[in-house]
Formats: structure tokens, C-alpha cells, sequence
């Protein structure tokens, strides 16, 4: 693996990760009112098409960082609805 790879990976990780407490906070609180719907919304469409788009290029880093933060907002974005 070259440096590059490691640096987007690294960099990955972290994004990924720092959704990570929002989402054990709305599931421990049951409650996502300080979360924006809107936001959720535009997010999980713009992180699709960053998937799709590291999919196209064949890029490791893109397609993990933005297959699980799309899976966790996912999870955030149901949360919301649920907790309504």
C-alpha cells in the first residue's frame, strides 16, 4: 500500500468514525431533535453519490469512509423518524 492509500485511509477513518458519538447519543437519548432532518437528508444523498464516486475510480479509501458513514447516518436518519 502506498502513502497516499494509508493518508486516505487514515483520513477516512477519522470522518467516519466522528459520526460515531452522534449516533450512540441519539440511540442512548432517544431523541434526535437537535439534529436536522434537512441536513441528514442532503448529507446521506451527497455521501451516496461520493460512494458511487469512489466506486467509479476504484478508490479504497472513498468507497470504505463513505460506505459506513452513509450506513451510520443512515442509522441516525431512521433514529429521527423513530423518535419523532
Amino acid at each position: 500500500m502506498d502513502f497516499i492509500t494509508i493518508l486516505g485511509l487514515l483520513a477516512a477513518t477519522l470522518t467516519t468514525l466522528s459520526f460515531l458519538p452522534q449516533l450512540l447519543k441519539t440511540w442512548q437519548s432517544k431523541s434526535a431533535k437537535d439534529v436536522s432532518f434537512i441536513m441528514l437528508i442532503t448529507f446521506n444523498l451527497g455521501v451516496f453519490i461520493w460512494l458511487i464516486y469512489g466506486i467509479y475510480l476504484q478508490a479504497l479509501p472513498i468507497i470504505l469512509a463513505n460506505g459506513v458513514t452513509l450506513f451510520f447516518n443512515i442509522i441516525i436518519l431512521w433514529l429521527k423518524i423513530k423518535y419523532r
